[in-house]
């Protein structure tokens, strides 16, 4: 949703006033204490006395690995067991029309070049370059309905925090030293724990940099596989092209690292060539270049970024924001130290990324995921050099860190068992079988289906990417959660009538609405209770349906 002073912003970075949190990060650091807690009161013996057990390949896949029980006790934590876990996974509308999209391309067999969703645009050019995403997603649904749906997003959530753990892990972190950057990452991106195809991105992005680090220290045949994986992330989400940025500072970085007096023309030409492979791949689109010429165009539009709340600055107010605030920081820092060492590559993908987030709040997830892993390491090698005594707080801990750390290593089928078990179970899991009432008048929407349904209706975008869901193919909408879509013009009308500018009633009429439903909390709303034009047929106190008088459901 556009930004204003009378509407909450369509990505909300800040906890919904109506009592919905995404995510409890706070619960996030409270479950780590208690990780600490557990572990350091068990008496772990030093790794010098541990028996030396040799692990085959079917003991590791039935044995729990601490990375397992991290998985496990995180995903409880912030969806099993919080109130409004797997609900707040659904606080973004964009869902609804990311499902009937898939529904469309699996009936269909084709990729919609032209809009399905408007009245304002109808049969205009539309880019669905989420595409496989939304297939993904109207499988998903149905498999299990909404159901599926948060748990798979639930699942690449806590995938994506395991994943950094272990990465940082990988880079010499020491174990408990991970998971605290690791869930500090997971509260700076709250704000994009949401059931939509950034999750994807969210994940891919860490896995694939970290093979990219796999291969810097070893080259490895594996790191062609990037090619395809680069051809199937472009088809689900745009955020390919932070990876394409990132490989690029990758073989730049190498070549200024040889400037610098570290041979590394080698590694350059490699990158290089990964580069250009990639960069191909991702012309393996329904659009080929004219998807990257669409996406580059529509982050760089200023009124994107005057109106949409998440493509602009952090405010550092939430607790996810200071979060992210802290690791910010702390990243930055790592980046000097870094670039003291001439280790140009890692400072470049922190000051980019750490850029691009200042600029734009959506890419602070991004931030955490590089950031994270490459922040943690840099702090473990300091603590291992701090020289703390064996017998002191520091001492104990950092024992302890080393001593779990292998078990950190592998993964077992624990993770999927668990996820396969909530599959089947529906009691006493509150599973969402709706989008959340408290961001949604889904009562007031089902209650008047028909008036719905047979008008030219507006509404929020929010709530239009709701009625899509509810009701397409009959029902259309005036403005959804699609800004790259509608442009400038349709987005400064939208605009101008949730803030009831000075033309609003202009506006009305040329789009010929008989139908609306708004927030209580838009001034429009106010002015249409005045209008004798508009009749209230609904009002509960935060939301308002209107019928206009000459509409033929209009009643005295």
């Amino acid at each position: 949703m556009v930004t204003g002073s009378a509407v909450p912003s369509r990505h909300k970075i800040e906890e919904s006033d109506k009592g919905l949190r995404r995510v409890d990060s706070g619960a996030c650091h409270h479950f780590f204490g208690r990780l600490i807690l557990a572990t350091s009161t068990q008496s772990i013996p030093s790794s010098a006395t541990l028996p030396q057990v040799k692990w085959g390949p079917w003991t590791r896949a039935i044995t729990p690995s601490f990375a397992d029980c991290f998985f496990i006790a995180l995903l409880a934590w912030l969806f099993v067991c919080g109130a409004n876990g797997w609900k707040a996974l659904l606080t973004d509308g964009d869902t609804g029309w990311h499902i009937r999209t898939g529904q469309y391309i699996i009936a269909n067999h084709r990729v919609p070049a032209q809009d399905l969703f408007s009245f304002s645009k109808p049969g205009a050019v539309w880019f669905a370059w989420e595409w496989l995403s939304d297939v993904w997603f109207a499988a998903l649904y149905a498999m299990g309905g909404l159901k599926a749906i948060v748990l798979f997003a639930a699942a690449l959530i806590t995938a994506y925090a395991t994943l950094l753990v272990r990465y940082a892990i990988w880079r010499g972190s020491n174990a408990l030293l991970a998971a605290l950057v690791a869930l500090l990452a997971v509260g700076s991106s709250t704000m994009h724990f949401l059931a939509r195809p950034h999750l994807f991105t969210l994940i891919l992005l860490p896995a694939c940099v970290w093979l990219l680090e796999v291969d810097r220290r070893k080259n490895t045949r594996w790191i062609w596989a990037l090619v395809p994986v680069t051809a199937i992330w472009t088809n689900l989400h745009g955020g390919f092209l932070v990876f394409l940025a990132c490989l690029a500072l990758l073989a730049g970085g190498c070549a200024i690292e040889t400037f610098l007096g570290r041979r590394r023309w080698p590694e350059v030409r490699r990158y290089s060539a990964l580069l250009v492979a990639c960069s191909a791949a991702s012309l393996l689109n329904p659009y080929g270049i004219a998807l990257h010429t669409h996406i580059v165009e529509y982050l760089r539009l200023d009124w994107i970024k005057d109106m949409v709340q998440e493509f602009q600055a952090p405010t550092f107010r939430t607790e996810g924001q200071l979060q992210f605030e802290a690791l910010l920081l702390i990243g930055l820092v790592a980046a000097g130290f870094l670039l003291k060492r001439r280790r140009v590559t890692e400072s470049l993908w922190i000051l980019f990324l750490a850029h691009s987030s200042l600029v734009s709040v959506r890419h602070a997830p991004l931030f955490a995921a590089i950031a994270g892993p490459i922040v943690a390491s840099e702090i473990s090698a300091w603590w291992s050099a701090s020289g703390a005594k064996k017998a002191s707080i520091l001492g104990i801990l950092h024992q302890v860190g080393k001593d779990i750390t292998p078990s950190f290593r592998w993964t077992s089928v624990w993770p999927a068992g668990v996820i396969l078990a909530l599959a089947f179970i529906d009691a006493p899991v509150k599973w969402p079988r709706d989008f959340p009432a408290e961001v949604f008048p889904t009562q007031m929407i089902h209650e008047n289906a028909d008036l719905l349904q047979s008008g030219r209706v507006l509404t929020t975008d929010q709530w239009g990417d709701y009625l899509i869901y509810s009701y397409y193919p009959n029902q259309k909408v005036f403005f959804d959660g699609r800004s790259d879509f509608y442009g400038e013009k349709l987005g400064q009308e939208y605009f101008h009538l949730l803030q009831g500018a000075y033309d609003w009633q202009s506006i009305l009429r040329r789009h010929r609405f008989d139908v609306a439903l708004l927030p209580v909390a838009w001034p429009l709303a106010s002015l249409l209770k005045l209008d004798p034009a508009w009749k209230v047929v609904k009002d509960d106190r935060r939301a308002v349906l209107f019928v206009h008088l000459g509409h033929h459901s209009a009643v005295d």
